[in-house]
């Protein structure tokens, strides 16, 4: 007999995935100023550097924020 399978694998989703779709649901259901709050938190800064001659050339600082 096998054991059972948790059902975010029976539906062929990883762990992370479902833990996304939970935390995004969590977010839309809250109300303002909550969800202002907690959206301006889930902004990710990250710097990207290219490799030349086995040296980090100067880093180019990236965002998933839309400017507009």
């Amino acid at each position: 007999m096998s054991a059972p399978m948790p059902f975010w694998r029976a539906a062929g989703m990883t762990y992370i995935t479902y833990s996304n779709i939970c935390a995004n649901l969590v977010r839309n259901c809250l109300k303002e100023p909550h969800k202002t709050e907690i959206l301006n938190r889930e902004k990710v800064h990250f710097a990207v550097s290219t490799w030349k001659d086995g040296k980090a050339e100067k880093p180019v600082i990236r965002s998933d924020v839309v400017e507009d």
